[in-house]
């Protein structure tokens, strides 16, 4: 993969411990920062939607952008589960190797084969759809990997909050789109990645959603700030 923004940062901070960040560029908004030793935070340091997913896991598990492992680690170790761990970044990967996940692929969720008991997709999981048009090729992907009595814990935030005026009310330009589609791109050292589609999706859009692709969808808990984990089954 061209310029593995989070693959460089990982192996840095896994090498060095030096606590650099990504930088996520939007046309949006203001510039944010993802931390990288958050990407190494152990479960106790887990926001609550997170602890609640791995928790809920059960039978045979696939954590979909697994990161520096961090949740492949808890499942695989801690939980005892039979955990296979797929990420695009192939730096990613090799450090997910070195800290002990037995079984991690560099591959994309779209053309990975196999069944599973639990579909993990955290860290704004929704985000790999990119665009609400895409949740038709998502959930089909998603029926082709998930077991008759599996699950898949999915979490994601409602962005509507960055649309509260000094009043307290929201509007949003329904002409502009959905406003959890964002583009971002990221910046790491001298790195820069192209820029690429992320979807946010408020709990409504995304059990509707479901329900149109002939998914359950159930709100299993809410976070501290418009985050939510929600749970789909067939």
């Amino acid at each position: 993969m061209e310029n593995d923004i989070f693959g460089a940062a990982i192996t840095d901070y896994f090498e060095t411990r030096i606590p650099n960040s990504i930088i996520v560029k939007s046309n949006e908004f203001d510039d944010d920062e993802i931390p990288i030793p958050y990407l190494f935070r152990t479960f106790n340091e887990m926001p609550k939607v997170e602890q609640k997913a791995l928790d809920l896991s059960f039978g045979k598990v696939l954590d979909v952008g697994c990161g520096a492992g961090s949740h492949s680690l808890h499942l695989q170790n801690e939980k005892k589960l039979t955990l296979t761990a797929i990420d695009t970044s192939a730096g990613a990967v090799e450090i997910c190797k070195k800290r002990g996940v037995t079984t991690v692929l560099n591959e994309d969720f779209y053309i990975h084969q196999g069944t599973y008991d639990t579909i993990l997709l955290l860290m704004n999981g929704s985000g790999i759809v990119g665009t609400l048009t895409n949740f038709a090729s998502f959930f089909n992907k998603l029926k082709s990997l998930l077991t008759s009595n599996g699950q898949i814990l999915i979490d994601s935030s409602d962005l509507i909050y960055l649309f509260e005026d000094e009043n307290g009310e929201y509007w949003v330009d329904a002409a502009q789109g959905y406003y959890g589609e964002m583009q971002y791109q990221l910046e790491y050292k001298n790195k820069t990645s192209q820029k690429f589609d992320w979807l946010y999706v408020d709990y409504n859009t995304l059990q509707r959603a479901a329900a149109f692709n002939n998914f359950n969808c159930e709100l299993i808990i809410e976070g501290a700030h418009y985050d939510y984990l929600a749970r789909l089954t067939l």
